[in-house]
C-alpha cells in the first residue's frame, strides 16, 4: 500500500522517464532521420497530452533532439522558436491589457446587454453576444472571467426580486399586517435551503460516501414532493426554475467565449498557429489573413451561438417561443431586478474617460488596417508598396497600434478652479510590468515548439514518408475524410489543451491533404476551427474552468449540454466547408502554391 502512493505521488515523473525509455527503440533499431524524428515527435505528444510537465518546457525538447540526432543545427532550431506569429501575439496583447486596464471590456459589454433587454431569453442572449464580442479581441478566458461576475450578480438579485415578490404576494393572500417582517423570514428561509442544498453538493461532490447518502436522500425526497401541498410544491418548482437560470446563464458565458474567438485570427490561439503554420508551409499562398478568416468564419460563429442559445434553453428552461418575442407587456419582478443591476453596474462606471477613448479609437484603428490591408475584392492599403509586396502581414498593423499604447500619456492635463493646468508625471497607457502580466509566454513558446516539429519533419522527410502511407485515404469520399478528421481533433481535445493538439494535427493534416490531391485548406480549416470544440468537461478549457467554480454546474450538466454543441458545432463546419467557404478558396482545385508529393506507394501500411 505504501508502495502504491509512492507511486501516486511520482506519477508524473514516472510517465516522463518512461516515456523517454519505451520509445527508445525506434530511434535505435530503424536508425533512420524519420525515426529519430518520429521518436521526439511522439514523446512531446504524449508530454503535451497527458502534461506531467508544463507544456512550454515540453515544447523546448525539440531544441535539444534535434541538433543531437542531426536533424537540424541548433541555429535553425533556435529561429523556429520566434515568428511573424509571435509579434502579432505582442501587439494584440496590448490592446488587451490596455482595455482590461481601463474597464472598456466591461462596458462594452454592459451596454450590448442593455441594448438586448432583460426579458431571460433576450438576457441569455445577450450575454452571449458581448462575451463573444469581447473573445474576439481578448483571450477567451479573460472574456469569460470578466463577463461571469457580472452573470452572477444578476442571477442572484433575480433570485431575491422574485422571493420578495412571492413574499409579498403571500402575505396579501394571507391578510397580513406586517409583510416586510414575512419577507424578511422568508427570504432568511430561501437562503438556508439554498445553503444546506449547496452543502450537500459539496460533500456529495468531495466523498464518495457523503454521495450515496446524498443520492439516497434525493429519492427519499422525490418521494416526498409527490406528497406535498400545492404551495410547497409551487417553491420546489420555482426553486428548481432558478437553478435552471443559474445553469443557462453560467454555461452561456463558458460556451460563447470559445465561440466569439472563432471569428478573428487573433481571437484565440488555435486560429493564430494555424496561420502561421499554414503561411510558413505554403508561403506562396497569401489568402489567409484577418479579412478573409473573418469572412469565412463569422456565419459559423453566428449560427452556432444562435443554435447553442436555443438548445440551451430547451435543455434546461425549455424553449418557450411565444413568450420570449413579447413585446410591450409589463416586466416581471425577474426582468425588473435583472435590469436594476444592469444599470447599477454601468452607473458605477461612470462617464467614459480620456484612456478608454483613446483604448477605443485605437482598437477601431487596429480592426480598419487588418481588414484593408489587402481585402481581396478591392486593393488595400498594402497595394501603396508595389516593391515590397508581401511584406507587410497583419503583425505589422498589429505591432505599430501596439507600440502606441507605450506612447501615448495616460493623463491629461487638468484646469483647476484657477483655472490653471495641473501637472501629472508622464505614464503610458500601458507599462511594461502589466504588459508582461498579460503576455502568455506559455502560449508563445508551446507554439515555437510546434513550429520546430514542423521543420524536422520536413528535414528529416517523415512529412513524406507520413503523405505517402495516407495515399491509400484517396479512395474514401472527401467529406468522409473532413468529418472523420474533424471527429479526431474534437475528441483529442477535450482531454488535451487547445494548443497542443492543433500543434500536433496540423504536420500530420498537411501532407494528408497533399497526399489525396486535395486542397489543403479543405482539411485545415474545419480541423482547426472544430480544435475549439472544447465544451464536454470543466478541464477542457479554462473558460469551461471559471464558469465551473462558480458552484451552479455539475459535471454532468456540462456533459448533457456540451455533447449536443459539439454536434451542432461540428456539423455546421461540415455544412460551412461545403458551400460558402469553396467559392471564397476556390477548395475544389488543387492550387499550384500546394506541394506536389507523388503517390509512391498506395498499399498502405
Amino acid at each position: 500500500m505504501k508502495f502504491l502512493s509512492y507511486l501516486l505521488a511520482y506519477r508524473r515523473f514516472l510517465l516522463i522517464v518512461l516515456t523517454l525509455l519505451l520509445l527508445l527503440p525506434l530511434p535505435f533499431i530503424i536508425k533512420t532521420k524519420e525515426a529519430e524524428c518520429a521518436y521526439t515527435l511522439f514523446v512531446v505528444a504524449i508530454l503535451w497530452l497527458t502534461e506531467p510537465m508544463p507544456l512550454a518546457v515540453s515544447a523546448l525538447l525539440p531544441a535539444i533532439m534535434f541538433p543531437l540526432f542531426g536533424i537540424m543545427e541548433s541555429k535553425q532550431v533556435a529561429s523556429a522558436y520566434f515568428k511573424d506569429f509571435h509579434l502579432l501575439l505582442i501587439g494584440v496583447i496590448c490592446l488587451a491589457t490596455s482595455i482590461e486596464k481601463w474597464n472598456l471590456h466591461k462596458r462594452m459589454a454592459l451596454r450590448m446587454v442593455m441594448l438586448v433587454g432583460v426579458n431571460p431569453a433576450w438576457l441569455v442572449l445577450g450575454f452571449m453576444v458581448s462575451c463573444a464580442f469581447l473573445s474576439m479581441w481578448l483571450s477567451n478566458t479573460s472574456a469569460a472571467a470578466m463577463v461571469m461576475p457580472i452573470v452572477e450578480a444578476v442571477a442572484q438579485q433575480i433570485i431575491k426580486a422574485e422571493t420578495e415578490a412571492d413574499a409579498l404576494e403571500m402575505s396579501c393572500s394571507n391578510g397580513s399586517i406586517n409583510p416586510t417582517l414575512e419577507l424578511d423570514e422568508n427570504i432568511g428561509e430561501y437562503e438556508c435551503s439554498d445553503c444546506k442544498e449547496k452543502e450537500k453538493q459539496v460533500n456529495g461532490y468531495d466523498n464518495d460516501v457523503a454521495s450515496t447518502v446524498c443520492t439516497i436522500e434525493k429519492e427519499y425526497e422525490k418521494e416526498k414532493e409527490q406528497n406535498l401541498p400545492p404551495a410547497e410544491a409551487g417553491r420546489k418548482s420555482k426553486e428548481d426554475k432558478y437553478n435552471g437560470i443559474f445553469k443557462v446563464m453560467c454555461l452561456c458565458v463558458a460556451y460563447s467565449a470559445t465561440m466569439g474567438g472563432l471569428t478573428t485570427i487573433t481571437g484565440t490561439s488555435t486560429n493564430l498557429i494555424f496561420a502561421e503554420h499554414f503561411n510558413t508551409r505554403y508561403p506562396a499562398c497569401q489568402c489567409i489573413n484577418f479579412g478573409s478568416w473573418f469572412i469565412l468564419s463569422i456565419p459559423i460563429a453566428v449560427i452556432i451561438l444562435l443554435l447553442s442559445w436555443i438548445w440551451l434553453q430547451w435543455i434546461f428552461l425549455g424553449f418557450d417561443f411565444k413568450n420570449m418575442l413579447k413585446c410591450g407587456k409589463k416586466k416581471t419582478a425577474r426582468e425588473e431586478a435583472s435590469a436594476q443591476v444592469i444599470q447599477n453596474e454601468y452607473k458605477k462606471l461612470g462617464p467614459i474617460s480620456y484612456p478608454e477613448i483613446v483604448t477605443l479609437v485605437l482598437f477601431i484603428l487596429m480592426t480598419v488596417l487588418w481588414f484593408t490591408r489587402d481585402p481581396g475584392f478591392i486593393p488595400g492599403w498594402s497595394s501603396l508598396f508595389p516593391k515590397y509586396k508581401g511584406y507587410a502581414t497583419d503583425s505589422t498593423t498589429a505591432l505599430v497600434i501596439g507600440l502606441l499604447f507605450f506612447i501615448i500619456p495616460a493623463k491629461t492635463l487638468t484646469r483647476t478652479s484657477n483655472g490653471e493646468n495641473t501637472v501629472f508625471g508622464y505614464t503610458p497607457l500601458i507599462t511594461w510590468k502589466e504588459f508582461q502580466s498579460c503576455m502568455p509566454w506559455e502560449i508563445a513558446i508551446l507554439v515555437g515548439g510546434g513550429f520546430a516539429l514542423a521543420d524536422g519533419c520536413e528535414a528529416s522527410k517523415l512529412s513524406e514518408w507520413v503523405a505517402s502511407k495516407l495515399t491509400p485515404l484517396g479512395s474514401l469520399p472527401l467529406w468522409l475524410v473532413i468529418l472523420i478528421s474533424c471527429l479526431i481533433v474534437t475528441s483529442v481535445t477535450e482531454v488535451a489543451s487547445n494548443p497542443a493538439t492543433i500543434t500536433i494535427f496540423l504536420p500530420i493534416l498537411s501532407p494528408l491533404a497533399e497526399a489525396i490531391h486535395v486542397n489543403p485548406l479543405f482539411i485545415l480549416i474545419p480541423a482547426t476551427l472544430c480544435t475549439s470544440f472544447a465544451f464536454l468537461l470543466p478541464v477542457a478549457n479554462p473558460a469551461n474552468a471559471i464558469v465551473f467554480s462558480y458552484g451552479h454546474l455539475t459535471v454532468m450538466d456540462m456533459v448533457k449540454a456540451g455533447l449536443g454543441i459539439n454536434i451542432i458545432g461540428v456539423a455546421v463546419v461540415m455544412l460551412a466547408v461545403m458551400t460558402w467557404i469553396v467559392p471564397i478558396f476556390d477548395l475544389y482545385t488543387y492550387p499550384s502554391w500546394a506541394l506536389s508529393i507523388p503517390s509512391t506507394n498506395s498499399t498502405g501500411l
